[in-house]
């Protein structure tokens, strides 16, 4: 096994804890921050589509006109993680038509954390990166929002703020309503005409067309509401109780062969928080959450269901966890340490005939409980112009199969990441981590339609061993970040198309690349700002009868240059250019397929009436390009006739045309 040397890091992560001025400040190497989320996503409420468009690691995975999936650097499901407030949500949907992303809405966020690596301790699962999701938070302040929004093809959102409150008791509450009829791509075909396109007169493919009745039905409705209270029982003491849920209906998949009849999300947080108990026990806080999902998919809205019973599989997932975080002084260093324990449930079945469960029942992922327990530590120190910081965690980690045998596992993963400042306008960071991930149930027990084990029982988990390094020049007239990676992935979970029974196998693979990101100001009213983002990935050896060594979901090179221009107080005109390189470089043994190359135009005004009253007007596409940015592989069952033909893609929407509205009270 290839490894990075792990003695030399313990040794330094020993010795770290002994320097002095600690500060808990993230470091630019394994982090990337994305503020007032809910001005960035304009377009919809969609938190995949403001990521991908604003952080150059990030990749959409276009599912639907929302509940989109994100990959960084490559990587998806639970090779990265989402928290929101530091509580984790799942899917419950093995093909993810609801990804952890879908179930908290743009309105209700305040910052989101992006974190590039295998670099945060505090969290079960952080192999490859993750994302951190700060909700907003309650303030004394009595203010109201307002949020309209509308766009092509018939899109409406409307949302509501409210907060205020004593220094006793502060409250925030949020809630939001937003519904879509079909996107057209850039050929003027709806989401079911793609189908239709796509199908023609195969007569394997008659059965995935959506039937006569819901041709034009609505793409989605989404309903979202949170509230948060915040109680001051004690000096220093504090009481945060918040409740989030999702409803969504009626989600169309075009190029999946269900779609979603709702996805209902719940989530709910308890926390306590004590700071200043002494001159050396700085801060203690406890947290216990619940998330559930309830996500039932299938062929109601298809053709195939007029001459067979419909077909669902409903599945549910639910989250319990507890987190204790304590944070120590002791001569001017800090240190800390917490507690980290969490339970999922994961259970579904299949139904023939939606009204009349008894026609046919078979499980798709018998009940499944994976068990986490973790103990971590994190500290920062600098030592003259180096800043230090050093992490560690260790994992004990059960799964069990009410039908198959678990698992145990256990891990250790720690990273150290250095940063040296030359001056104030230049930096250079240097990040080494290790990282481990469990299986989930799908990979291990899930069960196709018709009874066979499509999940493989004895996976082994995950390693990533990383090595980071970035430079950051930050000057009077413009800034730019540079950022390389190259990541050694062990036992990465792989799987192979056309296996019928346990497709999933442990591969060794290797995965790298840079991404560029910065500003030129041109005057003090004008600036260019600029990504670009390369990575490859390349399997140690081909899977078993297969020749691709090639990764699948990598995207090709991607880039956006933008111009802005603020022609008045908190007033900005701002056009852009998106593109991708031809996407060529794929693994075709395992479903993927050649892209063509795209760019797009993007333009928008946000002009801000008074202090009260802002509205943005923007269009995207604007010359009604028709491409697709997301690929095929296997590890999502999509639309196809078999045999040697290509896969569904699913073309992105053509030209759009929306508008904000904003009133502040």
């Amino acid at each position: 096994m290839r490894q990075i040397a792990l003695l030399p890091l313990s040794l330094f992560t020993c010795s770290a804890l002994y320097g002095a001025e600690i500060t808990l400040e993230p470091l630019n190497v394994e982090a990337t921050y994305l503020n007032d989320v809910a001005q960035v996503a304009q377009t919809s409420a969609d938190v995949a589509q403001a990521l991908s468009n604003n952080v150059p690691s990030i990749d959409m995975s276009r599912r639907s006109g929302i509940a989109n999936d994100i990959f960084i650097r490559g990587q998806k499901r639970d090779n990265i993680t989402v928290e929101v407030d530091d509580a984790k949500i799942y899917g419950a949907c093995p093909n993810r038509m609801d990804p952890p992303a879908s179930h908290i809405v743009a309105n209700q966020i305040q910052t989101i954390e992006v974190i590039e690596g295998p670099y945060d301790v505090t969290s079960f699962g952080v192999l490859s990166g993750g994302v951190k999701i700060k909700t907003k938070a309650p303030s004394q302040k009595e203010q109201a929002q307002l949020h309209m929004g509308f766009g092509s093809w018939n899109y409406n959102k409307f949302g509501v703020d409210a907060q205020g409150g004593t220094k006793k008791v502060r409250f925030n509450l949020t809630a939001s309503m937003e519904s879509s009829d079909q996107y057209k791509d850039g050929n003027s075909n709806s989401l079911a005409q793609q189908v239709d396109a796509y199908a023609g007169t195969n007569p394997l493919l008659q059965g995935v067309k959506y039937k006569t009745q819901y041709h034009d039905m609505q793409a989605y409705s989404k309903k979202s509401a949170m509230a948060k209270l915040f109680i001051s029982t004690l000096q220093n003491q504090e009481l945060r109780l918040s409740v989030t849920a999702n409803r969504s209906d009626n989600i169309m998949y075009p190029n999946s062969k269900m779609d979603a009849i709702y996805d209902d999300s719940n989530l709910y947080n308890v926390e306590y928080n004590i700071d200043a108990i002494n001159s050396i026990y700085q801060n203690i806080n406890i947290k216990y959450y619940h998330s559930d999902v309830d996500h039932p998919m299938g062929t109601d809205y298809r053709n195939s269901s007029n001459t067979m019973p419909v077909m669902t599989n409903w599945l549910q997932t639910n989250m319990d966890g507890i987190k204790l975080n304590n944070l120590f002084v002791f001569d001017q260093y800090k240190v800390l340490f917490g507690l980290d324990a969490s339970n999922r449930q994961w259970d579904g079945h299949y139904e023939k005939d939606y009204s009349a469960a008894a026609m046919g029942y078979r499980k798709s992922i018998d009940r499944s409980v994976t068990k986490n327990r973790a103990l971590f530590v994190k500290t920062n120190t600098h030592y003259g112009a180096l800043d230090v910081e050093v992490g560690a965690r260790y994992d004990d980690t059960t799964i069990t199969n009410d039908t198959y045998n678990g698992n145990d596992y256990q891990s250790f993963g720690a990273n150290l990441i250095g940063t040296y400042h030359f001056n104030r306008a230049n930096t250079l960071a240097l990040a080494v981590g290790q990282a481990y991930r469990v299986p989930d149930a799908r990979e291990l027990y899930f069960v196709g339609k018709t009874g066979n084990l499509v999940g493989t029982p004895n996976l082994d988990q995950v390693r990533n061993q990383e090595v980071d390094l970035s430079y950051n020049f930050d000057g009077d007239d413009y800034n730019f970040k540079v950022k390389t990676f190259y990541s050694m992935l062990d036992n990465y979970i792989y799987i192979k198309k056309g296996v019928a029974v346990n497709a999933f196998s442990n591969i060794d693979a290797t995965l790298y690349g840079a991404e560029l990101s910065g500003s030129y100001y041109l005057n003090d009213d004008m600036t260019l700002d600029f990504s670009l983002a390369y990575k490859r990935g390349k399997k140690d050896t081909p899977l078993a009868g297969q020749t691709d060594t090639d990764l699948a979901d990598i995207a090709p090179l991607r880039g956006k240059l933008a111009l802005n221009y603020e022609y008045a107080r908190n007033s900005l005109a701002m056009v852009e250019f998106q593109g991708s390189k031809r996407w060529d470089t794929i693994d075709s043994d395992n479903g993927e397929q050649v892209l063509a190359g795209w760019g797009i135009i993007n333009a928008k005004i946000k002009h801000a009436i008074n202090k009260q009253f802002d509205f943005t007007v923007g269009v995207n596409n604007l010359f009604n390009k028709t491409y697709a940015k997301s690929n095929t592989y296997a590890d999502l069952t999509l639309v196809t006739a078999g045999g040697t033909s290509d896969v569904m893609l699913l073309n992105e929407p053509g030209r759009y045309l929306y508008t904000n509205l904003d009133f502040k009270f």
